[in-house]
């Protein structure tokens, strides 16, 4: 994989976890206080640069067959977890995930919240509330970059695709200081699901001694058949709702 398609994968990957990050300190810094809220965010980057720093060149050093098997299976799984929710929002049996609702939800939550001075922060809930929001999303965005960068021996590439979704969202956010409702999440994270499925499988299957027909060039196969089985399962889920409704329905004319 060259740098371009790796850039982008992680891209979109990254702005999914920066949204749902944005939605917090906005309403944090909006609702309660802007000082707290960046110290609070700042807090998460310094923590989330140290753990990068110790687990990125760490992961570097095992062996790239080894390290495609573990990574591949975690990603593997994350990927799966992330499809396992797509479809079922995308079919109705999960609530789609809604960056407005969440939005509200946070400002009441941080306008009923008392306002406690702490260890040197004058508002301890907006600091604890940016802090954990950021720790959380961005844990996930260092786990694709370390993942994916090292795998392809390109962390460089990584960090630069992260960044700019990082900085996009932030951009965005703050100029319309409001939750970034436009944004197709839902079906994004059902993109990130097919993606990360994708490359899990391909790295896991290397690791174990598996040789794929074209090496990189398999993923030009892999990704479109992950995509379709999955859009499979989201039609088989809705024919089958609509086919139980339909025999329902004639069930009741035919009792009648």
């Amino acid at each position: 994989m060259n740098a371009l398609p790796l850039i982008l994968t992680v891209f979109i990957a990254c702005v999914v976890e920066a949204v749902e990050a944005l939605t917090i300190v906005l309403a944090a810094g909006i609702t309660r206080e802007w000082k707290s809220t960046f110290q609070g965010m700042g807090a998460a980057l310094v923590v989330l640069a140290v753990i990068t720093a110790a687990v990125g060149p760490a992961v570097g050093y095992l062996p790239l067959t080894a390290l495609r098997l573990v990574v591949g299976a975690l990603l593997a799984v994350f990927g799966l977890q992330w499809l396992r929710k797509g479809v079922l929002r995308a079919t109705g049996y999960k609530a789609l995930h809604d960056e407005a609702s969440a939005y509200l939800r946070e400002v009441a939550a941080a306008r009923e919240a008392a306002v406690e001075k702490k260890r040197g922060v004058s508002d301890w809930y907006a600091f604890t509330l940016a802090f954990k929001g950021v720790l959380l999303e961005g844990l996930e965005v260092v786990f694709i970059v370390v993942t994916f960068g090292d795998n392809q021996k390109d962390v460089g590439a990584a960090v630069i695709g992260a960044a700019a979704a990082i900085i996009v969202v932030t951009v965005t956010g703050f100029a319309v200081r409001g939750p970034l409702t436009k944004v197709p999440e839902n079906w994004m994270k059902l993109a990130v699901g097919v993606m990360l499925t994708s490359f899990g499988t391909f790295w896991g299957a290397e690791g174990a001694g598996v040789s794929w027909p074209g090496h990189d060039a398999a993923l030009l196969v892999l990704v479109p058949v992950v995509a379709l089985v999955t859009a499979a399962c989201i039609a088989w889920l809705r024919f089958g709702e609509a086919g139980e409704a339909v025999l329902a329905k004639k069930s009741e004319v035919i009792g009648s």
